[in-house]
This record gives C-alpha cells, structure tokens and sequence, in this order.
C-alpha cells in the first residue's frame, strides 16, 4: 500500500531526535570500531506485522550518513512473518551502529500503529464503518502516525484543532455558562458563515433527543460519544429517518461515527450497527511496537 509522503513535516522530528541519541558522537563505537570500517545491517521482523515508516527508515539513516544505503526487501504497508528480513543497509559500521537506534524507534513504532489498525480494519471488513485516528498522538509525531495509520488501511480524522470544526458538550457548556446562545442551528450557521465550504463540521451528540436539531442544521458528520451499540444502531436509523424528511435541496448526506471505549473486542458489534466512522484512540496512543533487530555484521 502506497500513501504520499511529506519528508519536509518530520525534518524538525529526525534532528531533534539524532541530536538526543547521537549528541556529539558515538564514543563507544569510537573506542573500538576502526574509522574506515564497512559492515551490513539486516532488518529483520522478530514478530508478523504490517511494516509502515521505511522512507522515514531511509531518510533518518541518509540524515545521519548521506552514504548509508537501505534496500528495502518489500513494499511499504507489506504483511510479513515471523524472521522476514525487511530491509538491508550498507555503509560505514560507526555511522550504521549511530544509527541503529534510531531506525528502530521510528520503524517499530509506525509498523506497530500500522499492525494494530490492520486488525482494526480485519474485524469490521464487510461492514459499512471506517477505522479512524484521533488527536491522541504522541507530540511531535502526529503526522507519523496518523500516516502509519493509513498504511494500516485506516483514515485520518482531522489533523488538529484547524482543519475541521468539532461542536462538542463542552463547547455547549461553555456559552451557556457565559449567557451565549447554544442552539445548534445557530452554531451550525455561524460556522458555515466565517469558514471555507471545504471545512467539515463535526457535531457531538450525547442524547438522542438532539438528533432531529442536528440533522436540520445541516452538519456534515454526527459524533455519537460513549454510547453502547444499540443506542448507536437508534441514532443512526434516527439520523437516516429524519434526513429522508428534511429539504431536498441540502443534497449532502451526513456521515455518523462513534468513538469512546471501542476495543478490538467490540469493534464489530459497533460495526453491524450501520455507523460510517468509528474513532479509535488506542491505535495511535497505546498500541504495542512491533518487535524488530537491526543486526549489523
């Protein structure tokens, strides 16, 4: 599986990193390892998984040595087995040994993400729903792993607080609080007013009663927050019965999803209940890395 990459967003990410882990220099290698020595390194997968982030492999080793060479022994996205050898690098032993390290951080982490969304993806194939990502990324490597998600066969939510508007319980709170008016409608039309036509909105819902207020409003996607399945399954049909109502001339559909405490165990019966999107936090903020060696030789 192929998606585009920005090298330009991780540039700041890959010096901060060599800089905390290479610093001055290596002095151990130093010590003991002859300046003109050549080795090989060999990746090799320690455990079966989807392999996401070898451009990010690549270009951390061409930052660390510009004469390090990485061939890659499958595609990006690729499923392997236990013992695959995922990749090759040639060059200098100290600049292999500075980078080993590093390589692994970033390659592990990325194909961990990309593995967990995999079997996100598995359980509800069949299904109508889409796996989704959230803002509950490590800081610094949202674009990374929103991008291993994707390799994983998931989709991005939006990438942060800019790019998509979310009307959430708290922001209803909030105005109250301060004597704002809160009616949906009017927040709805406030915001079509002062954003681009391209900016989706995005509106929580947290009781059914709200939904007849919010499909009128015209928003492009209801967010169904902490609600068990067969709630969801309601609020969907609730959603679909009340757009067949509504003018004909708004002409676009609104997409549902769900998203709080769905797990690899539950994600299916979230699936059959027809929702579009299903928002998971843990594929990017607890998922396990995925055991790789980089041995040198």
């Amino acid at each position: 599986m192929h998606t585009e990459f920005d090298f330009n967003k991780i540039k700041e990410l890959v010096q901060l990193a060599i800089r905390e882990d290479i610093g001055t220099g290596d002095i151990t290698s130093k010590l003991f390892i002859p300046e003109g020595s050549k080795s090989d390194g060999t990746l090799i997968a320690k455990e079966a998984g989807i392999i996401a982030g070898l451009p990010v492999a690549a270009y951390v080793l061409s930052q660390i040595d510009k004469d390090l060479l990485l061939t890659a022994n499958i595609e990006e996205g690729a499923r392997v087995e236990k013992g695959a050898v995922v990749a090759s690098v040639k060059g200098l032993t100290l600049s292999l040994l500075s980078a080993e390290r590093l390589v692994l951080n970033f390659l592990q982490r990325l194909s961990g993400i990309a593995t967990t969304t995999n079997k996100f993806t598995k359980k509800i194939n069949g299904y109508n729903a889409q796996i989704l990502d959230t803002r509950k990324t490590i800081p610094g490597w949202r674009y990374l792993e929103k991008y291993a998600v994707k390799i994983g066969g998931g989709a991005n939510h939006r990438m942060g607080l800019y790019d998509q508007i979310l009307i959430k319980d708290n922001h209803l709170k909030i105005m109250e609080a301060e004597k704002e008016n809160g009616d949906i409608s009017l927040l709805v039309k406030k915001a079509r007013e002062q954003t681009a036509n391209e900016v989706l909105i995005e509106v929580e819902v947290e009781d059914l009663s709200q939904i007849k207020d919010v499909v009128d409003a015209n928003v492009d996607i209801i967010l169904f927050d902490n609600m068990i399945p067969v709630k969801i399954k309601e609020a969907v049909e609730m959603v679909k019965a009340f757009e067949n109502n509504r003018n004909p001339e708004i002409g676009r559909s609104i997409l549902t999803e769900a998203s709080g405490n769905i797990t690899i165990d539950n994600v299916e019966e979230y699936a059959k209940t027809g929702i579009d999107r299903i928002s998971v936090g843990m594929i990017t903020h607890s998922t396990k890395a995925l055991d790789i060696s980089f041995d040198i030789s």
